[in-house]
């Protein structure tokens, strides 16, 4: 059982003192330059006498060998401290001769000087930068006890214990354990049943067995798909102020379900950077490429578009290098870096990669996908019925026989013209008005609307007809003197927007299968008014020849026999407000119009038709064919009835994707990082990596995709180290290299070199796999010890980086909620799919420039795993920014972690854990309904295996009774009170004090520091 003193100011303690150490030489050892030396070179000399040529001060580069000895008056001369020009000046007693200058606010201490006499005493050797140099095959070292060893890990973490003459800490007991691997695998509370059976399981591979199955387990994606998610800075809103919503979901899952694959990291890497240039991608690979697509979009109104394009191309840039190379590449953007080896010129090579992107500061390249498609699940053939496919190959049977249908249509032109088709009258019996106007009837048979009345309006007629087929319907608009403008509309400038015309009869609508118009405006043609899309419309431009009588055909796709006795004939005007038809008549003909309804037209086309194709302008063909297009009615009805059948269904979500330009754009550097200061004098440059690393090796023109896979190749020494660093850092708190994100000169060196270097090559050398890295750490004897502090080593190792005991971690946002589902027995553990909104107080929205509506998700969709929750960047949810969630408008590769009173305020009074609260008591009645004294221990007992995995104390069992008979005392006198606590009784026997009483002692459990770490 685990000890019961968990006390919060432990952790305190224990946060204070975290990464305070860093190793150091013993006096018997030669000084390392990587490990002693470059530390304090890069964070008080390198900034003026470093890489970067414009800020190095008296040609002086301390950041290379031959920069420190060379030259008629070397700074340093090796073995030889006091000819060291480096020394006299660290030494001086003058300010003005001091070194680093007492301007530059930093100063050497006495052992940093000590440290830097020495190591010229001893040869002013150089080293490589240790992260740069190539990945090494150490052997696991030596130690005295190894029979403490479980795999490789151990011998190097044991090997610098005992060399300290420190003993690890024991393995933490089988419940410590179960609770541990769970979290850390797939972020959920194992259950009582989990736990009870591994302590009962004693045959060898117990453990083994554990880390597979969770492994196995389909959550086990969604738990480290949330720490990928923050590196992509995945979110559900566009960001900047406008902050609108967006639907990349289907990338969180490709991402949730590549890992739970195990797909190689190296494939998985190149997917993502690269997947739209794979040859022939597949769907997948597109969607996988969305991770590029997460950077935000300023929805302003008069940004530039240019300057935004150039920001995302700048955060794909400095976040590739953040998650792959762990290197701080944004500090190239200006100027070359100041620590690292990257010039100016090298940043913005880099840039060239992702300067072609069809997206500029919009959606650019979208797919569409199905709920389920990243699953296997759907597939995107159901996109498409089968009557759809029927429909798209008379569609296109139709556009191959369009040149015999033109050649009759050109010839009929030269023959006299057809009669024109009879339109009677329909008899109206109703008309209506859903606004409340009057629709009066004038003596020529059209009707007039007014203009004053409600801005949006819809018309409906009840309208019969006596032709015993009907083939079309005519809408004519007529101006009016009590109209604006001389127009036939009621918007100020005459003109009105038909959103839709519909045709009812029987009950069901009638569908047009085509329109055409006299006049139409430009992007409001009439067919606009019969796409079932009431956001647009037929309008007309009453500049150019609107103004005057005008008329629509609304033509079925075969004459209709006998038409319904009454018809509804609704016009709809959704679009603009006040912007209605003012005048306008109905009528109906039996024949299919033959001609154009604009009579100009009509003689124009017979006109050009006349002659020879060879005699007619470049402007009388076009005529001729936009006339034919718009006339040719098969054509047209099939087109439209395959656009119908082919629209995306509503549960679509278009993706958006990478895809580069046709032509690609010419990249320079931005002189001090201004896209509009190109430094034309140097030229066009081409995609290029650091000189520092690897040689690219791509021939011709090198593109994202070569990046990718230089990324990933074997011989590049960051990706593997700073990847198996990340997990690492996952399971303890901290990195072998503390500054996970800064591999450069001046981050940490690793605690342990040769450890990282044998994980870096198991990682790629197995394959790139994830799994197998985790199943290797957790199998660990190192991973698997106890987390009690250790006071004797407090002094020598405060922030644990020898690693003599595990460390006790809090949990991260997502699985403060998670944990709290999974105890209330509510959890809805469906996999993937849209975002949801359980509950969040009001007002969060308060403050943003656009108010949103947070409509709460109901039934199981309420319960959904905190990293369903949909993520808006302006004004996050609450829980998240409370427990340190990023705000991923950037990449974020390691979350602070604090312990703060607004947390515990939360966890104790916000809605959703009060409902979880209610949730665990409830499940507690469901599980034990034993209503006696020894119901209530049961109940307490099941409780702490629920939440803590082990069981109640003595002590914790008395205090917890004894808070339980208060609260019943308490409710007893207060029924009013324990109806808000319990709305619900707990079960049929419980009455409204227990039931309050044990929702009380559930809200104390999920408030517990332990509930909310990690043991």
């Amino acid at each position: 059982m685990r000890p019961d003193s968990r006390s919060i100011l432990r952790l305190f303690c224990l946060i204070a003192v975290t990464g305070a150490a860093i190793a150091t030489a013993r006096a018997e050892d030669k000084l390392s330059y990587n490990r002693d030396v470059r530390p304090i070179l890069s964070n008080n000399c390198f900034f003026c006498h470093g890489p970067d040529p414009k800020t190095r001060e008296a040609d002086l580069r301390l950041d290379t060998r031959d920069g420190a000895v060379g030259g008629d008056h070397p700074a340093v001369v090796a073995g030889r401290t006091a000819e060291s020009e480096l020394v006299a000046r660290i030494r001086a007693a003058d300010p003005d001769v001091l070194m680093p200058p007492p301007h530059s606010h930093r100063k050497l201490t006495e052992a940093q000087k000590a440290i830097l006499e020495r190591w010229i005493t001893e040869g002013a050797e150089y080293e490589g930068h240790w992260a740069f140099l190539p990945v090494g095959s150490p052997n696991p070292p030596a130690v005295k006890n190894p029979s403490w060893i479980r795999n490789e890990i151990d011998a190097f973490i044991l090997a610098k214990l005992e060399r300290e003459g420190i003993a690890p800490s024991p393995e933490a007991d089988r419940e410590t354990l179960i609770r541990r691997l769970t979290l850390d695998l797939i972020g959920l509370l194992p259950t009582p049943e989990e736990v009870t059976a591994f302590e009962a399981d004693t045959a060898p591979g117990a453990y083994e067995r554990l880390v597979d199955r969770l492994l196995d387990s389909p959550h086990y994606g969604e738990r480290w798909g949330r720490y990928w998610l923050d590196q992509a800075r995945y979110a559900d809103s566009n960001g900047y102020t406008i902050d609108n919503e967006r639907h990349l979901w289907p990338y969180r899952d490709w991402v949730i379900q590549a890992l739970n694959r195990d797909m190689p990291f190296d494939q998985f890497t190149v997917e993502q950077l690269a997947g739209d240039l794979l040859p022939d991608p597949t769907r997948l690979q597109l969607i996988a490429s969305a991770f590029h697509r997460n950077t935000m979009i300023n929805e302003e109104g008069g940004t530039d578009a240019e300057q935004f394009r150039n920001e995302i191309v700048v955060d794909r840039v400095n976040t590739t290098g953040a998650v792959w190379l762990g290197l701080t590449l944004g500090c190239a953007q200006c100027h070359t870096h100041k620590f690292d080896p990257l010039t100016h010129k090298e940043y913005f090579q880099l840039f060239a990669f992702f300067n072609h992107g069809t997206d500029v500061n919009n959606r650019g390249e979208t797919i569409d996908v199905l709920p389920g498609e990243v699953f296997g699940t759907t597939t995107p053939d159901m996109l498409i019925s089968p009557q759809a496919k029927v429909a798209m190959d008379r569609r296109d049977t139709l556009a191959e026989e369009t040149p015999a249908r033109r050649a009759a249509w050109e010839k009929a032109l030269t023959e006299p013209a057809p009669a024109a088709p009879e339109w009677s009258y329909f008899e109206i019996e109703r008309t209506t008005s859903e606004a409340g106007r009057k629709i009066a009837q004038l003596p020529d048979q059209t009707y007039l609307v007014p203009a004053e009345g409600a801005p949006n309006d819809n018309y409906e007629l009840l309208a019969t007809t006596k032709l015993e087929r009907m083939a079309a319907i005519r809408l004519e608009v007529f101006p009016h003197e009590t109209l604006a403008n001389g127009g036939s509309g009621t918007a100020g400038n005459g003109n009105f927007v038909l959103s839709e015309f519909e045709v009812i009869g029987d009950g069901k609508r009638i569908p047009i299968a085509y329109a055409v118009a006299s006049h139409e405006k430009d992007k409001y043609p009439v067919t606009a008014a019969i796409d079932e899309d009431r956001k647009t419309g037929w309008a007309l431009e009453i500049g150019q020849g609107g103004k005057g009588r005008q008329e629509a055909w609304f033509i079925f796709a075969e004459p209709i026999a006998m038409p319904p006795s009454k018809m509804t004939i609704k016009l709809r005007h959704d679009v603009n407000k006040n912007y209605l038809i003012g005048r306008f008549q109905l009528t109906v003909t039996d024949q299919v119009p033959a001609f154009h309804p604009n009579p100009e037209r009509s003689k124009q086309a017979r006109e050009i038709a006349a002659k020879a194709p060879a005699e007619r302008t470049a402007d009388e063909g076009k005529l001729l064919d936009q006339t034919f297009a718009e006339m040719d009615y098969p054509q047209q009805i099939a087109t439209r009835e395959a656009d119908r059948l082919t629209r995306k269904p509503a549960n679509v979500t278009a993706v958006m994707v990478m895809r580069e330009t046709p032509k690609p754009r010419d990249t320079y550097i931005h002189l001090r990082g201004d896209f509009l200061n190109p430094d034309k004098a140097t030229g066009k440059l081409e995609p290029g990596t650091p000189a520092a690393l690897p040689p690219l090796g791509a021939t011709g023109t090198p593109s994202r995709l070569d990046l990718a896979r230089w990324l990933v190749r074997a011989d590049n020494p960051l990706t593997p180290r700073v990847t198996v660093n990340r997990v690492w850092m996952r399971y303890f708190g901290t990195g072998l290299v503390e500054t996970e994100n800064d591999f450069g000169m001046q981050g940490t060196p690793p605690t342990h070199p040769e450890l990282l270097d044998w994980l870096a090559r198991l990682f790629v050398d197995g394959g790139w796999s994830m799994k197998e890295l985790h199943r290797t750490i957790v199998t660990s004897a190192t991973y698997r010890q106890a987390s009690r502090y250790r006071s004797e080593i407090k002094a020598r190792d405060p922030g644990n980086q020898w690693l003599a005991h595990q460390n006790r971690v809090r949990f991260e946002a997502e699985t403060v909620r998670d944990a709290a589902l999974t105890a209330s027995g509510l959890l809805n553990p469906a996999i993937g799919g849209p975002t949801v909104r359980p509950p969040q107080p009001e007002g969060v929205y308060a403050f943003t420039q656009t108010k949103k509506k947070w409509e709460t998700s109901q039934g199981g969709e309420r319960y959904r795993r905190a990293l369903y929750t949909q993520f808006i960047r302006s004004a996050p949810y609450p829980l998240f920014t409370t427990f340190d969630a990023p705000s991923l408008s950037s990449v974020c590769t390691r979350r602070p972690r604090s312990n703060t009173p607004l947390q515990a305020l939360m966890t104790a009074n916000d809605e959703v854990f009060i409902e979880l609260a209610r949730g665990l008591a409830k499940r507690l009645w469901t599980e034990i309904a034993d209503g006696t004294s020894s119901g209530d221990r049961d109940r307490i007992e099941r409780a702490f295996r629920i939440c803590y995995a082990r069981e109640a104390t003595a002590q914790e069992m008395t205090i917890l009774l004894s808070y339980l008979d208060q609260q019943r005392t308490r409710f007893a006198g207060s029924l009013d009170a324990a109806k808000e606590v319990a709305p619900v009784l707990l079960g049929p026997e419980v009455d409204q004090p227990t039931s309050a009483a044990w929702c009380a002692v559930a809200r104390t459990l999920l408030n517990t520091d332990e509930f909310i770490t990690r043991e």
